[in-house]
């Protein structure tokens, strides 16, 4: 695979001394502070998006989508078939963290990169909602063209139940597991952006019911002007928090949305400017240099230095974790904002985070350094305590998010690469300059407090455990 972007020869004038140093080897350790490697899955070399870890009886299964497959290798083969096929959705028991067993690969989409695979995947229980009691449900993408519902519930032989096609494109979709309410991220033939929102009703998933489509107003069909930036994920709190925070833009134009869930989903559905902006209690405008890959709610949190105050001792926060795209730092840092949503009508940043390029030379090691995503699981054993942030080349960063106002890294880990690790080049006078680094796409954590990474570069999956004083941050 060659993915690249344009730099300047002249900005290019760095220590090669340093460069060097830094980048990493085969065979190489992994680098790491209070986090420790339990186990790892290749996942069939192939390039990763969205782990979703599920306790499945007395079994914990990790759901991972994959991104398309690559230029030189577009369609890998699968070792339990023998046959080569798309990229699509890997199925692996981890209950024994330290020995993953891979139990099955779902083609996805034909394409390379972003226009292939199955790159979203989410997991919910029958027993709460109306289909077989029995069952276990997985929702997933199918690239860009539609969305799927699998019977998972003997993970090696899945079974499709249900099919929403006809989109130009998919992305970072939730779904409630109490509720079965589904806020699939969308690009319908008819509106004027390549994501929105269609919120559909998957309580009876072999029986999908649309609700309505849902954007900013300007992406609606027939709308004039400017169009407004795309969606890049939504995050509900379901009906007892009754809030939908929606993130826009990815690497630039990014917006924090907060909706009223009971308003979105009883509200009028036409499309008019008026509806859309009813459901909509808030919005926080970021910069034009980032964007709001992931909005992740951590409400009533306790503040300690405000115990003693009348007011504000608890506050709502949401964390908004950007998206880095382009390559060797040829952009603005991508990064993680702490906002303060007590006050929905007038969100406030209150802190941020980042890695120290300077502590590993990672504008230079190769492919993309900057935040991506965080864990999304809002289990107790890290909810309000501990955030885990996937930042490509810097592997992930442990944060002690108990106090928002000062977040603080206690651990890190950067897996080593391997000889399936795919490169990633730029181009300088016009010519390929290719580096091979780690890319640590995605994270999640279960509910035993394993922390689960996987890797953009074709590296696999790598299932972690905190030591140390991260461990005793987390109350472990």
């Amino acid at each position: 695979m060659t993915r690249y972007v344009v730099l300047l020869a002249g900005g290019l004038a760095l220590a090669a001394a340093a460069a060097q140093a830094q980048e990493q080897k085969i065979g190489a350790p992994p680098e790491a502070s209070n986090m420790r490697l339990v186990g790892t899955s290749d996942l069939q070399a192939r390039s990763a998006y969205q782990p979703t870890i599920h306790h499945q009886g007395n079994r914990w299964i990790a759901y991972i989508g994959h991104h398309g497959g690559t230029e030189e290798v577009p369609t890998p083969t699968n070792p339990l078939t023998g046959k080569p096929e798309n990229n699509g959705t890997s199925i692996v028991d981890v209950t024994d963290p330290a020995h993953p067993k891979y139990l099955k690969h779902i083609p996805g989409a034909p394409g390379t990169y972003e226009a292939g695979g199955a790159q979203m995947v989410r997991v919910c229980d029958g027993k709460n909602l109306k289909g077989d009691p029995n069952a276990v449900y997985m929702l997933r993408v199918f690239g860009g063209m539609a969305h799927e519902i699998w019977n998972v519930s003997d993970p090696a032989n899945p079974v499709e139940v249900a099919r929403l096609d006809g989109l130009k494109d998919t992305h970072k979709s939730w779904w409630e597991c109490d509720t079965g309410i589904a806020y699939l991220v969308s690009g319908a033939p008819d509106w004027r952006t390549r994501r929105m929102t269609q919120v559909y009703d998957l309580s009876d998933p072999a029986h999908p019911r649309k609700i309505r489509d849902f954007g900013l107003p300007g992406q609606q069909p027939g709308a004039t002007g400017a169009v407004p930036t795309e969606l890049h994920g939504p995050i509900s709190t379901g009906p007892q928090g009754n809030r939908v925070y929606f993130g826009y833009g990815t690497n630039k134009g990014g917006m924090l949305q907060i909706v009223d869930r009971k308003k979105l989903l009883e509200g009028p559905a036409a499309p008019s400017p008026e509806n859309l902006r009813y459901p909509e209690v808030g919005r926080l405008m970021m910069s034009a240099w980032n964007g709001a890959h992931t909005t992740f709610p951590m409400l009533g949190m306790p503040i300690a230095e405000f115990a003693h105050d009348k007011q504000g001792a608890t506050r709502d926060i949401v964390m908004i974790v950007d998206e880095a795209i382009l390559n060797e730092c040829d952009e603005p840092r991508q990064m993680v904002w702490f906002a303060d949503v007590s006050v929905e009508s007038r969100p406030t940043v209150i802190s941020t985070y980042t890695v120290p390029e300077a502590s590993g030379n990672f504008c230079q090691r190769g492919g993309r350094f900057g935040s991506h995503s965080s864990n999304e699981s809002m289990a107790p054993v890290y909810y309000k305590k501990m955030a885990f942030i996937a930042w490509f080349n810097a592997g992930v960063r442990a944060l002690d998010v108990r106090d928002p106002y000062h977040p603080k890294e206690v651990g890190f880990f950067i897996p080593s690469i391997t000889d399936k690790t795919d490169k990633r080049c730029v181009k300088v006078d016009g010519k390929d300059r290719c580096k091979v680094a780690i890319q640590t796409n995605n994270v999640e954590t279960d509910d035993r407090g394993y922390i689960y990474i996987v890797d953009r570069a074709n590296t696999g999956m790598h299932i972690l455990e905190l030591t140390g004083p991260a461990r005793q941050a987390a109350g472990l």
